[in-house]
């Protein structure tokens, strides 16, 4: 199997594919070409929720605002799955989830340099340089990829991570990771900080303010359009609104920083955004 995600929307994966076909590539998957256009960092923690729900596969990935420049063209081991892309960072915090599925260390991963060759364009390396390296890797397996000419095992690569929340006994900061297509702003403090609060009040305090928010465990806990703060299925904790658009209501967006703290003075009535 061979995935594919890139940022590029219509009608450049089409371009990738028939490389991957005329170079003998089959099962190809698309996850999704509408990830947030330039942001490695967006990439990275989607690819890190969905690539893991997936059984051994080569990945394809395409987030590459660097296009061009010196930035290199990787391969990453990890486990029995293989990501190939661009050293900007995007690969490794999914590379990491796949070791951690395939039982081993999030560690564990093996990065090779990739010679992308003379590519056609400039602006296209997900057609010129990542397809064709994916489609060998594909054909080679993973275990095979040490012996790939134009594979070189490095140690100096963009090895980035995600950023981490601070977090004491009822007080987290950290910062909005993303925000999906229905608003949810999905930040990096851990699920983990609202056990024991369901059906509490956490303050939530932006650059907009500090409001008092019910903590549930799904949307349909509070009236439609109300505010709410909740667990993901990513194992985050989200500033949201059921059936509305958390990122307008928090204002709120990727980077911005948030801070939950649980206070006995919150009044249990929350208001409305």
């Amino acid at each position: 199997m061979l995935t594919l995600a890139s940022d590029f929307g219509s009608p450049y994966p089409a371009a990738m594919k028939g490389v991957l076909l005329r170079h003998g590539a089959a099962d190809l998957v698309d996850v999704a070409h509408d990830l947030p256009q330039g942001d490695p960092r967006a990439a990275a923690f989607w690819l890190r929720f969905v690539l893991p729900e997936f059984p051994p596969a080569v990945h394809l990935v395409v987030v590459d605002p660097g296009v061009g420049t010196d930035r290199a063209a990787i391969c990453v081991r990890a486990g029995d799955h293989a990501l190939v892309g661009p050293d900007n960072g995007c690969l490794l915090p999914p590379a990491r989830a796949l070791a951690v599925a395939s039982g081993g260390d999030p560690d564990d991963v093996e990065v090779f340099e990739v010679d992308g060759g003379d590519p056609r364009s400039s602006t296209f390396h997900g057609r010129d340089v990542f397809a064709p390296a994916a489609a060998r890797v594909e054909q080679a397996g993973v275990d095979g990829i040490g012996e790939l000419d134009g594979f070189a095992p490095v140690a100096d690569y963009d090895d980035y991570r995600l950023p981490e929340a601070w977090v004491e006994t009822g007080t987290a900061a950290g910062e909005v990771l993303v925000v999906d297509d229905f608003g949810n702003s999905v930040t990096n403090v851990p699920g983990s900080f609202l056990d024991g609060h369901v059906g509490e009040s956490v303050v939530v305090e932006t650059a907009a303010g500090r409001e008092a928010v019910p903590v549930v465990d799904t949307f349909a806990e509070v009236p439609k359009h109300d505010p709410l703060v909740t667990v993901g299925s990513h194992g985050f904790v989200e500033c949201d609104v059921n059936q509305g658009r958390g990122d307008e209501a928090f204002d709120l967006a990727p980077g911005r920083s948030v801070m939950f703290s649980f206070e006995e003075s919150v009044a249990a009535t929350v208001p409305t955004f």
